[in-house]
């Protein structure tokens, strides 16, 4: 049995130095600024959903939104996180602009 492999080094890896890492305290400082930055977000879209009026709160977007913002954001990772603030600052921007 004769192995192709597209490797020049006949298939061994060769073994990385093992990189510094940076401070944790650095590190989690930083992501509890983030944490803080999408919580303020999340809680800015939710004031400006509760002061949308009564007929664009009988929409299915306002409770989509409302899902977005409560309890998907709360089982979401960082990241997901952010895309679920996005996705819902574009379905309040709509809710916003329909004329009742």
């Amino acid at each position: 049995m004769n192995q192709h492999t597209d490797d020049p080094v006949g298939g061994l890896r060769k073994r990385q130095k093992p990189r510094p890492e940076p401070s944790r305290s650095a590190s989690s400082k930083r992501t509890k600024l983030s944490l803080d930055r999408l919580e303020s977000d999340r809680e800015a879209l939710l004031r400006r959903l509760s002061h949308l009026n009564s007929g664009a709160k009988l929409l299915p977007g306002y409770r989509s939104a409302l899902i977005l913002l409560n309890s998907r954001f709360r089982r979401a990772n960082l990241a997901t996180r952010l895309a679920l603030l996005q996705a819902a600052q574009f379905m309040v921007e709509v809710l916003e602009r329909i004329p009742y």
